[in-house]
């Protein structure tokens, strides 16, 4: 059965304001920035967000999970997608909310008087993005939110969760109040994005708290060898394919549902490895001539929204990742994620 307009998908992360700009090499190394990686700004880069508005910028809302689910409900009927995350008082907030409204999603934010709106500097540098994230009241978000009666009635009718890996280093109790009611309802479905190298490197504690909860598991590439690293042993080193049977192979709290792990390559094909399948699935890649890319912040997060839109519509595992693929070859065309 398709979407009923309910607000069956709730997507839980960290709410950003990107603040977009072009720079060179000098200005990488000036931040101790490499050319394609998302990390956690420290107190050195702080001078970094100045800096990209004084040049000519694009101020444009962000924050993974909340790129994922404009996507979802760019394709899915009027009130079926729901974000939570945390923002300021301040005017950054009022764009979010605004770019999120235009999009028809509905946002659900616990808003901070102490801190102001989270925000991502994205240096632009030919075909890569550098991204750092101050996350600000984006780090402030609390379970009480979540559990408060307005918003866990919103979480109780919900069929779909979605959370993006980002909020591991935010409020762990919040992802695990939604990957358990998950569990536990039966009929309800956990989807979890690895989000970053990062993640598993460095918050692999909390990730594989998570991990018995996964129903659906989504990452790219360089995520999936990071995570391989981190759980060491013989996945330790391996192949995209080989390091999708064994996460899809971790111990699982609802056995009821058979785990997905879907992995991303950038313009080779998706693995895709369904529990109880011996061998990965594999599906090429939409072409895009390269002339026609514009921008590719955001394009896995335009895949993951397409792909979870066909997953609440209740299509097949081969329309979902076409969906992906659709809406991400639709975002690289666009300024950011669109």
């Amino acid at each position: 059965m398709g979407p009923t307009g309910d607000y069956q998908l709730l997507c839980l992360e960290n709410p950003l304001l990107d603040i977009q700009a072009e720079g060179d090499e000098s200005m990488l190394n000036k931040y101790s920035l490499k050319p394609n990686d998302a990390i956690l700004a420290e107190e050195k880069h702080m001078p970094l967000y100045a800096d990209l508005l004084s040049r000519k910028h694009a101020l444009i809302a962000g924050g993974a999970a909340q790129n994922t689910a404009r996507g979802a409900q760019y394709i899915l009927p009027a009130n079926t997608v729901l974000y939570i995350g945390c923002v300021g008082q301040d005017e950054y907030a009022e764009k979010l909310r605004s770019a999120c409204s235009a999009a028809g999603l509905r946002v659900e934010y616990r808003v901070d008087d102490s801190q102001p709106t989270g925000r991502c500097g994205v240096i632009i540098n030919g075909s890569n993005r550098s991204l750092c994230t101050h996350l600000a009241a984006a780090n402030e978000y609390k379970l009480e939110h979540l559990q408060s009666p307005k918003i866990w009635e919103l979480v109780k009718k919900a069929k779909f969760y979605y959370v993006g890996g980002f909020h591991l280093t935010v409020c762990v109790p919040a992802v695990m109040a939604l990957a358990k009611e998950a569990a536990e309802s039966k009929d309800k479905t956990f989807i979890m994005n690895l989000s970053a190298p990062f993640i598993p490197s460095f918050f692999k504690q909390q990730l594989d708290e998570t991990s018995p909860y996964w129903d659906y598991v989504i990452g790219n590439e360089t995520e999936a060898a990071a995570w391989a690293e981190a759980e060491g042993g013989d996945v330790k080193g391996k192949g995209t394919a080989e390091i999708a049977l064994h996460m899809v192979g971790l111990k699982k709290a609802n056995e009821a549902k058979k785990r997905v792990v879907v992995i991303t390559q950038g313009t080779d094909p998706t693995v895709v490895a369904v529990q109880g399948e011996g061998k990965p699935r594999e599906y090429p890649v939409r072409t895009i001539d390269t002339e026609e890319i514009y921008d590719t912040n955001g394009a896995g997060d335009a895949f993951a929204g397409g792909f979870v839109a066909g997953i609440v519509e209740g299509k097949s595992l081969e329309e979902s990742i076409d969906m992906g693929q659709w809406l991400a070859k639709l975002s690289i065309k666009e300024l950011g994620p669109q």
